[in-house]
């Protein structure tokens, strides 16, 4: 294949911008706030699940709760009739049967109530601990929050400097011949680099001074003429540093 030096030169700079577009998009994949976010999701999932405990836990609580409230209920309004029907009655032994019932009944009310006690004390033990569990969700969504906008600043930077350099990288290629930019894309894409300086009889490529017979090729080679570097696969741009 024949191109312009001045246009083999030019896939150097594409070379540069297509390794930089790459570190870019490295460093968009692993900011530093990712790996923060990712140590904190093992808290996360914990406190979540102490929460759903504590939620569950406390809603047991205040439905025991409501129901003793209710059986109070019920035996305050069977102590009231019965006290009522003590007063409208004349019978002797109905008297002695609503007597002792409510009796009973004030038992049974001085035994809930005792159990509504140390329920609400329970209830309100629990309340508290979710206080703290939430708290501390709190805390953490803030932690969260925090990495997470700084993770879309960092983001946010990286990408502007992604869509400049993209647009650079496009104004170069389209200023080279076409079948060009076909081999320097198939080299890239089979080897990881398209283009690569000859310094010194070292190819950048590969980092390895190539041997006096690769030389003696790539000086036979006209100036026009498109070479390959024999270790890394890469389009090698020769200059007037290549120690030719």
């Amino acid at each position: 294949m024949k191109a312009s030096p001045a246009d083999q030169n030019e896939l150097l700079r594409l070379q540069a911008a297509d390794t930089r577009l790459a570190q870019l998009g490295h460093a968009t994949k692993n900011l530093p706030q990712a790996a923060e976010l990712a140590k904190l999701q093992p808290e996360i999932e914990a406190l979540r699940a102490r929460w759903i405990a504590a939620t569950g836990e406390l809603e047991d609580a205040r439905t025991e709760l409501k129901r003793i409230e209710s059986d109070v209920q019920i035996v305050d309004a069977r102590a009231k009739r019965d006290t009522e029907r003590v007063q409208h009655t004349s019978s002797v032994k109905d008297v002695q049967a609503l007597e002792a019932e409510l009796a009973s009944l004030a038992k049974r009310k001085d035994d809930l109530e005792e159990i509504e006690l140390t329920v609400m004390e329970r209830v309100e033990g629990l309340e508290q601990a979710l206080a703290r569990v939430e708290a501390e969700r709190a805390e953490l969504d803030g932690r969260v929050q925090t990495l997470e906008a700084q993770r879309g600043e960092e983001a946010g930077k990286l990408e502007v400097q992604r869509s400049a350099l993209a647009a650079d990288r496009a104004t170069i290629a389209e200023a080279l011949p076409a079948d060009l930019i076909e081999l320097y894309e198939r080299q890239r894409a089979r080897y990881g680099i398209g283009a690569a300086a000859l310094i010194r009889g070292v190819s950048m490529g590969s980092n390895v001074k190539l041997t006096e017979s690769d030389l003696s090729d790539i000086r036979r080679a006209a100036p026009d003429d498109v070479v390959m570097c024999p270790d890394s696969g890469a389009i090698l741009v020769r200059g007037e540093d290549s120690g030719l």
